[in-house]
């Protein structure tokens, strides 16, 4: 959507995680990839059209409520191997920075908090639009992606395989589809 007036889209939005998605790919013993998704996330956007760069965002994800579609698996993941939830229970993500690239697309960076660590991370947004729905909320929507090491924030549990390499990859795909509402 490029006819958008973007200085009317200026204002705070919260994510509308019933229609939002966050969610991430694994490569799984160097043939396949794993899906997964967060469940349970919260965020907030402030957004402002006449200067981008003054945008923020704001997520926060229950890490329990993490579902890769096999409950051993995920089980797994939520163990002191991976995400220790009952120590940190909380993924965040805080921006600090943003800019326009041109067309619809833009870049967020700022700090991802896993296991207690916060490193930068930098998301290519690409701005799928804004429309008022039929119950009278104005919305925004985004898709953006980025990669993570997940060694970076001290997710190193791995397993050799008998043909060589490992059974997961250190690269972390994310992706995230995000619906907001303007704040009344």
């Amino acid at each position: 959507m490029t006819n958008t007036d973007l200085t009317a889209l200026t204002g705070d939005y919260t994510v509308d995680t019933a229609h939002s998605a966050i969610g991430f790919t694994v490569r799984h013993a160097m043939v396949t990839n794993v899906k997964g998704k967060f469940l349970d996330f919260s965020g907030s956007l402030h957004l402002d059209g006449g200067d981008p760069s003054a945008s923020t965002a704001s997520i926060d994800v229950k890490m329990d409520s993490i579902d890769t579609g096999s409950a051993d698996r995920d089980g797994h993941l939520k163990s002191a191997d991976f995400f220790k939830i009952d120590e940190f229970p909380t993924m965040t993500f805080r921006s600090t920075s943003a800019e326009a690239l041109g067309d619809d697309d833009y870049r967020i960076t700022g700090d991802l908090t896993i296991l207690g660590t916060t490193k930068p991370l930098t998301i290519d947004l690409e701005f799928n639009g804004a429309a008022k729905d039929p119950f009278g909320n104005e919305r925004v929507g985004f898709e953006g992606k980025a990669e993570i090491k997940r060694s970076e924030w001290g997710l190193t549990w791995n397993a050799a395989l008998e043909t060589g390499g490992v059974l997961i990859s250190d690269k972390i795909k994310l992706n995230f589809d995000i619906s907001a509402i303007r704040n009344a």
